[in-house]
């Protein structure tokens, strides 16, 4: 320590002082400029620093928010860059545009750049109608007049016959602190025109990018889908999604929502017949659009009836080709919607795929039972909690309907809802 002390004399050069200090904090002069190597100019702290980002705490992959906080627990923390979820559509597509227009709307507040693709409705007129945000001093606020206003007296008697019930965890509607990931939106208002005139989007509305004379090629996709393509790969590569621009220093996320995506309007038959003449035609999409997808700073949403695809090996490679794949089942126009054991939900949600990145096994949801139900200002997924089994309320057939759900969705609801989640409870 002595001779250590003496280099850094007046004689003694700049390592000599660097040696001196290495020996008093036992840290050589590598490991100290190690993390200077990989500062702001480094390319993992540079995808970390994306707005509306962070990294996975389980595989360290890029993940973005899908407006909704819930889901995106269930999914392992949200959505990872370069994957694709696909969301299928309800029974009368009601509740399936709500996840849709989440996506979108979490993309504006935090200042990514969208891709909004449609046959049915123009882009523009998708951005007007997505829901507002809620900030974190009102969001509070907001979430327990929402909560109060739905609550019904027989919530506030206290359960005397299922006392188990009352070991379960108590359920969060609103967020529990302010670094919760995505935020909450009011699905009765809609977002401020500044922020959307603020916003950078790039619209895709099919009936104006098809022309009147259309020309047979030997491609097997359809003449919407090989425009959709060119236009995707356009955008990822003249704004330089791709890392193909290494001057663009910010670096940002392309968020990108494709609606109603296999049915006759985008030109697609997978609806029409159960042996379609193009039932390769979305498969074959669905490869090229992952691929970019993969390459880029990008993430994508699709929404597909598959209650319409009546050829179910169809339905099976659509799945194989996503990563992340939510089924919503609406209780309209069935037998649920007037069954009491159900009066307090509007559907069931169900998680079919989660993806498997950087290891063998995905991420699995412990919580299988799960379903949804729209307030005046709230989308929420809770678990289902059904009330207990009264011989004097509770029919005959109201136990067999019960009985059928429960198989399907796991060994119980109370089984199976066992810590702390950080859904809307």
């Amino acid at each position: 320590m002595a001779a250590a002390a003496t280099s850094c004399g007046p004689r003694a050069g700049a390592s000599g002082c660097v040696v001196a200090a290495a020996g008093k904090d036992s840290v050589t002069s590598f490991q100290r400029r190690g993390p200077k190597a990989s500062g702001p100019d480094g390319g993992c702290r540079r995808l970390a620093s994306i707005a509306g980002t962070r990294p996975s705490v389980r595989n360290g992959q890029l993940l973005v928010s899908t407006g909704l906080p819930a889901l995106d627990q269930l999914l392992g923390g949200g959505l990872a860059v370069g994957t694709l979820l696909l969301i299928e559509e309800d029974k009368y597509n009601i509740y399936s545009p709500l996840l849709f227009k989440y996506f979108l709307a979490e993309g504006i507040i935090n200042g990514h750049t969208l891709l909004v693709a449609s046959a049915k409705e123009d882009p523009a007129e998708i951005l007007q109608e997505l829901p507002a945000p809620l900030l974190n001093d009102n969001c509070k606020k907001e979430v327990d007049e929402d909560v109060c206003s739905h609550k019904t007296p027989e919530s506030n008697i206290k359960m005397k016959i299922a006392w188990r019930y009352q070991l379960l965890p108590k359920m969060e509607v609103g967020p529990i602190s302010s670094s919760i990931f995505g935020h909450y939106y009011d699905a009765s208002k809609r977002i401020p025109q500044e922020l959307i005139e603020a916003s950078k989007w790039h619209g895709f509305f099919l009936p104006e990018k098809i022309s009147s004379t259309l020309s047979v090629e030997s491609c097997s996709l359809t003449h919407g889908y090989r425009r959709l393509l060119h236009f995707i790969q356009n955008i990822i590569c003249e704004e330089g999604f791709d890392g193909s621009n290494p001057q663009k220093k910010e670096k940002n996320v392309l968020r990108i929502g494709i609606q109603n995506l296999g049915s006759p309007l985008w030109g697609d038959d997978i609806c029409c017949t159960e042996n379609c003449n193009n039932s390769q035609s979305l498969t074959k999409f669905l490869y090229v659009l992952r691929g970019l997808l993969r390459t880029s700073l990008s993430v994508c949403i699709i929404t597909v009836p598959t209650h319409l695809i009546q050829n179910k090996a169809v339905i099976a490679r659509v799945t194989n080709l996503s990563d992340t794949v939510v089924g919503l089942e609406s209780f309209i126009g069935s037998e649920r919607e007037t069954n009491p054991l159900y009066q307090e939900y509007h559907g069931l949600i169900h998680i079919r795929q989660i993806p498997r990145l950087n290891n063998l096994i995905g991420d699995v949801s412990d919580v299988k039972d799960l379903a949804f139900k729209l307030r005046r200002k709230l989308f929420t997924i809770e678990r289902l909690h059904l009330p207990p089994d009264l011989s004097d309320t509770v029919s005959r057939s109201g136990k067999q309907d019960l009985a059928e759900p429960t198989k399907l969705l796991g060994p119980g609801c109370g089984v199976t809802a066992g810590g702390k989640k950080h859904l809307d409870f």
